[in-house]
């Protein structure tokens, strides 16, 4: 499981449309509960229910995504896929920061 902040919906969902559309990284999905590699934006899908002060307080930001990596394919095909993604995103607006990864 890993946890990705893209800072904003948009950005999430940009990166989320490479990694399913373009890279075949995984598919966007609600439940992460799978076999496959599955993503979801958690502040615009699971956590929808929660007003953006209570997001806000469980760090749950508009940019997070949640992805369950599946077993299929090698850890280096996974890697390249989701490095090929992430170099296809617009640079944010006045910014130029890397996206923040937690393991």
């Amino acid at each position: 499981m890993l946890c990705l902040d893209m800072g904003t919906e948009e950005r999430a969902n940009e990166l989320m449309h490479h990694l399913q559309n373009t890279t075949q990284f995984g598919l966007m999905a609600v439940s992460l509960g799978y076999y496959e590699t599955l993503m979801s934006c958690s502040g615009s899908s699971t956590s929808s229910e929660m007003s953006p002060g209570e997001r806000a307080q469980a760090g749950i930001s508009p940019g997070l995504i949640r992805l369950s990596v599946g077993y299929s394919g090698t850890l280096e095909q996974r890697w390249s896929q989701f490095e090929r993604a992430l170099a296809l995103l617009h640079p944010p607006p006045q910014q130029k920061q890397q996206p923040y990864l937690l393991l």
